[in-house]
């Protein structure tokens, strides 16, 4: 079994279309050197952020040997592995070559709405067919379901293979149970940017950032500082940072960081159905933001 380390910033990359809806390797290309040279320690390749339900099995597949070979073996690749079928997810953790994969992050089925049992087990039969450690996704919002505290840490206790969860909840109460209780090298991250500074002072690892996709430097600044308990530096980073990290959630994610990347000249701003280009408002409140932010830096 492979062995990753999750304390730091991970990202969770955007996917950068055409206008005519075809993915932009040029552009996902100029990204990854934008993270990596920006010094995130890893890079989450086909997560929530990246569009993935919208990709068919052939552009997934493209995205991510794409993405091996432009990182060239320079930072970890997480590959995000997560379906409501739990039978399909197996089989096709089963058949993947996890060679150049570091880690898999794994979100809670969605739509269907399990129960707490139901999510247990299907996370027991997601880490029995991994040969790479799973990073446990929680993200209520998306999903529908909560994973009670009472679940992650029954799953870490039984699984070595489950390093880490991601919790995107804003549950700072669960949160502090899972942290409090957990086991010992089992990592919890932030998966809401604007809760990084807090959740390290409680014993947090780090972030899977979607901020990350345009301010690498400013969110690693901002988990080193949190993670050596350099506070007074962190805060001073987390408030430059705070106005963007909420104002690109505004109209959904990633509507609002592509929005963001476009008018950085990373890439363009276009999603794929159903989700649709930021609002003139938001692009506007965007850029006002990203200056302020580069006048102060």
């Amino acid at each position: 079994m492979k062995k990753f380390d999750l304390q730091g910033t991970g990202v969770a990359l955007v996917t950068p279309f055409h206008k005519q809806g075809n993915i932009d390797f040029t552009s996902l290309g100029k990204l990854i050197e934008h993270t990596i040279q920006g010094g995130v320690d890893y890079l989450v390749c086909l997560g929530t952020t990246s569009e993935y339900p919208t990709l068919s099995q052939q552009e997934q597949l493209a995205v991510i040997d794409f993405t091996i070979e432009q990182v060239e073996g320079r930072v970890p690749i997480v590959l995000g592995m997560g379906c409501n079928d739990t039978r399909s997810l197996v089989e096709k953790i089963r058949h993947t070559d996890f060679s150049s994969i570091a880690a898999i992050l794994s979100v809670a089925p969605y739509y269907n709405k399990p129960n707490q049992k139901g999510l247990y087990a299907h996370f027991k039969a997601v880490a029995e067919a991994s040969d790479v450690p799973v990073i446990l996704y929680n993200v209520p919002g998306r999903c529908g379901v909560n994973m009670a505290a009472e679940t992650t840490l029954q799953l870490a206790r039984d699984f070595s293979n489950i390093i880490g969860i991601k919790e995107a909840s804003g549950n700072m109460a669960q949160c502090m149970e899972i942290l409090m209780n957990k086991p010992q090298g089992f990592a919890l991250v932030s998966g809401e940017d604007a809760l990084v500074l807090p959740l390290i002072a409680l014993g947090g690892q780090g972030v899977i950032s979607v901020t990350a996709n345009a301010y690498p430097d400013l969110m690693s600044e901002l988990v080193n500082h949190s993670l050596k308990t350099n506070m007074k530096k962190a805060k001073a980073v987390h408030e430059k940072l705070l106005p963007f990290s909420n104002a690109i959630f505004d109209e959904g994610n990633p509507v609002g960081i592509k929005s963001a990347l476009e008018t950085m000249g990373i890439c363009s701003s276009y999603v794929r159905q159903p989700l649709a280009k930021a609002s003139k408002q938001l692009q506007t409140k965007l850029q006002t933001i990203i200056s302020n932010i580069q006048e102060n830096k």
